[in-house]
């Protein structure tokens, strides 16, 4: 039994990651900053798989608290990070760039010698764009690190609880007949069901010959925004007008919005970074696990429920 410590735990990747590794037989130590968040992992096991999962108390911006919690560990799954820039890049600088740096050091310290870690598709360290770079840089520090390392970088993913599409489906709910998005709705992205990323996340940790590989990953077909916003309306069943909005008209609400730390589908960061298609070769992740993807076509149903009520039911 392999015994994998999940950074990230508690949050909507980690929510999938964490029970598909007990299935596979691993046993998962949950890296959390609270008691409450250990128990919201714990809680959305299966009663039958909670024994194969120790919480542990760890912070990765808090090096000191990593040494514990890395002890009798053989892997480490890296899934931390921050995804939305709110303050000019430095939360992301803080917690993707110095929060990886402080996990390699921990598990290099520590004697573990692999680390398979979530990296993004289409990232690229430009300071104009401060998530993509804040990734990039992390990926830098992997790749440069003395640990058996893979990088696994996934494009948009979907699935209950994600963060995208849900609020996409809260912003048709609010809607007075038409949803907006940004420019003239066609960058293309390539949607990759979470449950796919939490089983190449199993299969990778699983293989040796995957040790020095960046993956990119994503789903069966290329989507442009305009046509996600469609399938988000068909999983939850409602009708609206699509409307291509100016990217500087959209980039003034979501910088209001982030002023006063109101959800929206897209962040003035990310508007920076739509002129650049995120995919990849579409056959990539078949090619990799010999297991053709997720198609998200109508298996968005989902978004019907809001995101709170896509918690599984409590065993």
């Amino acid at each position: 039994m392999t015994t994998v410590l999940v950074t990230g735990a508690s949050g909507f990747v980690g929510s999938h990651v964490v029970p598909e590794l007990i299935s596979g037989g691993h046993r998962v130590m949950a890296l959390v900053r609270s008691g409450a968040t250990g128990e919201t992992v714990r809680g959305r096991l299966p009663a039958a798989a909670r024994e194969q999962l120790e919480v542990r108390s760890g912070d990765v911006n808090e090096p000191a608290s990593l040494a514990s919690a890395m002890a009798g560990v053989d892997i480490v799954v890296h899934l931390v990070a921050l995804a939305r820039d709110l303050d000019g890049g430095r939360s992301l600088n803080r917690v993707n760039v110095e929060g990886t740096g402080n996990v390699i050091e921990a598990a290099r310290a520590a004697g573990i010698r692999r680390l398979v870690h979530l990296g993004a598709l289409g990232v690229v360290d430009d300071p104009k764009l401060h998530y993509a770079s804040s990734k990039a840089r992390a990926e830098l520090l992997v790749r440069s690190s003395p640990l058996d390392w893979t990088i696994l970088k996934p494009s948009l993913m979907w699935g209950e609880r994600d963060g995208f599409f849900n609020i996409v489906a809260d912003l048709v709910r609010i809607s007075p007949g038409v949803v907006p998005v940004p420019g003239n709705g066609k960058s293309r992205f390539q949607p990759i069901a979470v449950s796919d990323l939490a089983t190449a996340m199993r299969l990778t940790l699983e293989r040796p010959d995957t040790i020095g590989q960046s993956l990119e990953l994503g789903g069966p077909r290329y989507w442009t925004y305009t046509e996600i916003t469609r399938e988000v309306l068909r999983g939850m069943g409602r009708r609206r007008a699509v409307l291509p909005v100016p990217v500087a008209l959209i980039a003034l609400v979501a910088g209001s919005a982030e002023r006063l730390r109101i959800p929206f589908p897209v962040a003035t960061d990310q508007l920076r970074q739509l002129k650049l298609d995120n995919i990849g070769q579409l056959d990539s992740y078949q090619a990799a696990f010999g297991i053709a993807p997720r198609e998200m076509a109508g298996n968005l149903g989902y978004l019907a429920r809001k995101r709170r009520d896509q918690e599984p039911p409590a065993a």
